[in-house]
């Protein structure tokens, strides 16, 4: 018998599908937001909103580090479908076939745009293409200065698949090491260190190696965000069992919620009232870093214990979008840049401006999808698995 948390044909984390879900779709709207704040992105609006940067910053601490959680849970799962090398083989289709045809095909629009906007090149995107994309160097500098071809946005499926090919080899290795951290760590963490302990390493990090790695997303030398994120899957993979520590999650739901406002409240108040002065006073630099790493763990905690309580239901609607958010993942940013990119010049006032861009990013997103995923071929292409042929009563739902 399934218990509310489990899909009735699969062992699947109902209420994790539903944070995976809520998480890309929250992906989407920020990287429409990154269009209207001061903060570096590919192109900008004309449009500043400057209220807009305190919203952001309540998912930019942990917006991506959940999405590796939640990767890391989903890894332990599929250990019990796959022994390791198959896993590893699985994993790399999944993940590596769509990074490099992104690379290829999909990010190159988003480059050429940044490129006309930020040099105002007069070449056709067949020569750039050619020419520039395809040149494997760094360009247009000063500007930009753009390496050539890049994953852009890809960046995440690249570092997932480095943490997932880590985790197999060292089981390879040690192949009881998962059970036994997991064992350990589950304990470690009981009652308040629960929230306590994540939450001293997340500032650690944050404290300690932020100012020397700032984020690049370049893979070598991106230490601090490796850190971060690869800590996150770590927490996820080792703790996907314990079922102890998800039920504490949901009893203390409120308190994480309650504590991360709070953390919250400290971090935005230095970010906002003491602005440039943070660089010459490390006592409050270091105030802002652990409040930042503190809200960061928090605010996940918050999130899965919140998940666990409400997001019960699989239906229909769940399964769509479980398969669908990579796919809308691969495109969006893309559809975000060229949408943004053709509304130069319109006039247009900022609400409506994105709204037609989250909209048009919306259309791209479902007609891609619907669009992949009745063709065989083009499914690895977006990280779907190859359509297979079963009886009927395989794929028939239980009454």
């Amino acid at each position: 018998m399934t218990t509310p948390q489990q899909d009735s044909l699969s062992d699947r984390r109902i209420d994790l599908d539903w944070v995976r879900i809520g998480a890309f779709g929250f992906l989407i709207l920020y990287h429409v937001g990154m269009l209207y704040v001061s903060w570096g992105f590919h192109i900008k609006s004309v449009h500043r909103l400057v209220w807009l940067e305190p919203v952001m910053l309540l998912l930019n601490p942990w917006r991506l580090s959940l999405l590796f959680l939640v990767s890391g849970v989903a890894t332990r799962f599929m250990l019990r479908k796959y022994d390791r090398r198959s896993l590893f083989r699985a994993r790399s289709a999944r993940l590596l076939i769509p990074l490099v045809f992104g690379m290829l095909v999909i990010v190159p629009p988003q480059s050429y745009d940044q490129v006309l906007e930020s040099v105002g090149t007069t070449g056709g995107f067949l020569e750039f293409y050619l020419r520039h994309y395809l040149g494997f160097a760094v360009q247009f500098c000063p500007g930009p200065c753009i390496v050539m071809p890049t994953w852009n946005h890809l960046w995440f499926v690249l570092y997932l698949w480095v943490y997932t090919a880590a985790v197999i080899g060292v089981l390879a290795l040690w192949p009881a090491l998962a059970e036994q951290l997991g064992t350990r760590l589950g304990a470690a963490l009981r009652g308040p260190w629960l929230l306590i302990l994540p939450c001293v390493l997340f500032a650690a990090w944050r404290v300690v190696l932020f100012p020397l790695f700032p984020s690049t997303h370049a893979l070598f030398g991106d230490w601090y965000n490796h850190a971060d994120y690869a800590t996150a899957f770590l927490i996820g993979f080792l703790l996907a069992k314990e079922e102890g520590i998800w039920s504490a999650l949901e009893r203390r739901r409120w308190v994480a919620l309650a504590v991360a406002a709070g953390a919250f409240i400290v971090f935005i108040s230095l970010w906002a009232g003491f602005g440039s002065s943070l660089t010459p006073v490390p006592a409050l630099k270091t105030s802002a870093g652990v409040a930042y790493g503190c809200y960061q763990w928090l605010a996940m905690a918050a999130v899965l214990g919140q998940a666990r309580r409400l997001f019960t239901n699989g239906g229909p609607v769940r399964r769509y979008l479980t398969e669908a958010m990579f796919p809308y993942y691969i495109v969006h940013q893309t559809a975000i840049i060229m949408i943004a990119h053709a509304l130069k010049g319109s006039g247009l006032p900022a609400a409506l401006e994105a709204g037609i861009i989250i909209a048009g990013t919306v259309v791209v997103c479902v007609v891609t999808y619907e669009t992949v995923r009745r063709i065989s071929w083009l499914r690895p292409l977006f990280g779907l698995r190859m359509a297979t042929r079963r009886p009927v009563a395989a794929v028939q739902q239980p009454a």
